[in-house]
Parts: structure tokens; C-alpha cells; sequence
């Protein structure tokens, strides 16, 4: 079994930088190709990266999330890991994504501290994420923004959910739920800060080929959105 380390340094990325593809993992228990997917998309272009996995397996997620903290850090790219408090915090994690069901936002804030990012999902409901950011969130996500094969009986969010909570958030909004790349522009020209990505990229037959190509939909349009911001 792998017995890679994290460096002991830690990467938070600047919440100007939150920009780009969202990286979401998809359940691999073969730790060698998860690693090898993700290592495509890092070089492709992706900014961020989640770690997210349903296995009972602790061990395994542990020396999974472990394995993907060296290559983010190694590509200067943080790590966030799927609703587990206790491995985030474990294996030094750059941040937390919470759902619904988990650990309360507050009291994740204050077993991450300050230094470490949190995200939460807000689903179709503006009133959460503006409580969430009360809450100490650093950024939301809504969703499902299109059908989603992951989950196919998800709540859809909206364009117009996207262009509101851009207008009365501050922090970065982050797309979930049927992103391609033949309909990420819409996304990105309603503000969106991230699109968050798992089968469309993983299930690609060149992974970094598909990462540069929503990389480039933020190049390409970013330019164009309601905000008329640009960031490289």
C-alpha cells in the first residue's frame, strides 16, 4: 500500500484565486488510477480539487486523501475533502465541503479555524447559503445547475439563482450537477467563480485534455459576464 506523505506545509488558495474548475473525484477504490485521474486533470488545468468519496472504508479514504494532498501540493492546488470532518482535519486538508446532513457549518468553522477553506451546498435556496456565509462559509455551491447522471433525482438551481446570490454574496459561488463543456459558458457568464465537475471530466477518455477545456471556457467567457470581470 502507498505510504506517500503531504508536505508539511500548508496550501490555502486566496479566495481571489477561487476561479475555474472544480475537480470532484469520483468513488475509485483503486487508489493508483484515482490518483492517476486526478494528476490529468491537475496538469489539464484544474484549479480545485475535492475529494469525495462514499466508501466505508476509513483506511482507505484516509490513505487516498493522503495520496491526492501530495499532488495537490506538489501543483500548488488545494485539497478539500466531501463531508469528513475528522479526515480533513486528519490528513491536513486544505479545506471541508459540507451537505445537508453533516457536522453544522459554526461548528465546523471552529474545529477548521480560520486558516482552512469551507465550503457548503445550498442546493436551490439562496436563504441557506446567505445563513451559511453568516455561518463562516467561504464559498456556496447550487445545484443541480443542469440533469445530473451522478444524481439524477437532484433538486435543479436555476440561472437566474447563480445571478442573484452573485449579487448579494461576497464569497465565491460555485456551480454543481450536469456541467459540460457545451454548457458551462452559461454558468460563467451568470458569475459563476466555479464549476464543479466529476463525471464529465473523469469519465473523459483524455482526461487533461477535457480539464484544459473547461479551463479555457473561463478564459474564453469570463470576459463576457454579468460582472465584467476577468481573472487569468
Amino acid at each position: 500500500m502507498s505510504r506517500a506523505r503531504a508536505r508539511p506545509e500548508r496550501f490555502v488558495a486566496p479566495l481571489t484565486g477561487f476561479r475555474g474548475l472544480y475537480a470532484v473525484t469520483p468513488d475509485e477504490p483503486d487508489i493508483e488510477l484515482l490518483t492517476r485521474k486526478v494528476r490529468r486533470a491537475l496538469a489539464g488545468g484544474a484549479h480545485i480539487v475535492q475529494y469525495r468519496s462514499k466508501s466505508t472504508n476509513a483506511a482507505l479514504r484516509r490513505e487516498q486523501g493522503a495520496a491526492l494532498l501530495v499532488l495537490c501540493r506538489n501543483t500548488g492546488v488545494p485539497l478539500i475533502v466531501n463531508d469528513d470532518l475528522d479526515l480533513a482535519l486528519a490528513i491536513g486538508a486544505d479545506g471541508l465541503h459540507l451537505g445537508r446532513e453533516d457536522i453544522s457549518i459554526a461548528a465546523a468553522r471552529a474545529q477548521l479555524g480560520k486558516g482552512r477553506l469551507l465550503g457548503v451546498s445550498c442546493y436551490d435556496r439562496l436563504e441557506l447559503a446567505l445563513a451559511a456565509r453568516e455561518a463562516g462559509a467561504d464559498y456556496v455551491a447550487f445545484g443541480s445547475a443542469f440533469p445530473s447522471a451522478t444524481k439524477p433525482g437532484a433538486t435543479r438551481a436555476p440561472l437566474s439563482l447563480y445571478r442573484e446570490a452573485k449579487r448579494r454574496l461576497d464569497v465565491p459561488i460555485v456551480a454543481i450537477g450536469g456541467v459540460t463543456t457545451e454548457n458551462a459558458h452559461t454558468l460563467v457568464e451568470e458569475g459563476v467563480d466555479a464549476i464543479a465537475v466529476i463525471s464529465a471530466l473523469f469519465d473523459a477518455p483524455d482526461i487533461e485534455r477535457r480539464a484544459h477545456e473547461f479551463a479555457r471556457v473561463f478564459h474564453r467567457w469570463g470576459r463576457r459576464g454579468r460582472r465584467g470581470k476577468h481573472v487569468e
